[in-house]
């Protein structure tokens, strides 16, 4: 991933499980950048959602990036898989990791984009050591762990911070956002430097993924002159 335009991720958490290839079809119709793939272990996030068999089978039809969030205790174990399964690019907590350096390469070796994620209270300063090395940061705007939140406002300001740490750093590494996006929060988020949007409930909790898909674009896209 590097530095851009907004880009546009649904994330298939809100969407429907029995439908997972209608939801991704749909998005990839709609012109989603990136498909949002979350996965979580019912220990470092109180829930349980799809693992690599899952990812594997969307991987089938997906004709853009898939982008796996891993919200997993020890994720050195199984990033593998999910490599194998079809991810592009993985994203590992900061909070989950003792060797955050060691994993971040670990990640990079397996042939794919390795991203860093700071969960709300995780401060920015985390990223430190690490900027340089980092393909992408993804900043939670919700504590993880369920869809249909209400996003962070205190998040704009960590946004510009890890903007301002990556710049320093010499790095035009993108940054991400998950977390209550939608077309009120994505203006303020895009202002503040966040050139991923991750949006589940926006997008598959609506009677028109499709068109939501586009409004966020145009939201954020008005924001950032693009």
């Amino acid at each position: 991933m590097t530095a851009g335009t907004i880009r546009i991720a649904p994330s298939l958490l809100s969407a429907d499980f029995a439908a997972l290839g209608d939801a991704v079809r749909m998005a990839q119709d709609a012109g989603a950048d990136l498909i949002h793939f979350d996965v979580m272990d019912g220990h470092f996030v109180p829930n349980i959602t799809m693992g690599p068999p899952v990812l594997k089978s969307i991987a089938r039809i997906a004709r853009v990036p898939l982008d796996v969030h891993l919200m997993i205790e020890n994720p050195d174990r199984y990033a593998e898989a999910f490599v194998d399964a079809g991810a592009a690019s993985i994203a590992v907590h900061a909070e989950a990791v003792v060797h955050l350096h060691r994993t971040i390469h670990y990640v990079k070796s397996l042939g794919v984009k390795a991203g860093v994620a700071l969960n709300p209270a995780t401060p920015v300063s985390a990223l430190q050591d690490i900027a340089a090395d980092v393909d992408y940061v993804l900043v939670m705007t919700v504590n993880p762990g369920f869809g249909g939140q209400t996003f962070i406002p205190r998040s704009e300001s960590k946004v510009r911070a890890v903007r301002a740490l990556l710049t320093a750093e010499g790095s035009r590494a993108p940054i991400a956002v998950d977390g209550g996006i939608d077309t009120h929060t994505a203006p303020r988020i895009a202002a503040a430097g966040a050139e991923i949007l991750i949006a589940g409930n926006a997008v598959f909790g609506t009677s028109d993924p499709a068109r939501a898909i586009h409004e966020l674009r145009a939201a954020a896209g008005a924001a950032v002159g693009s």
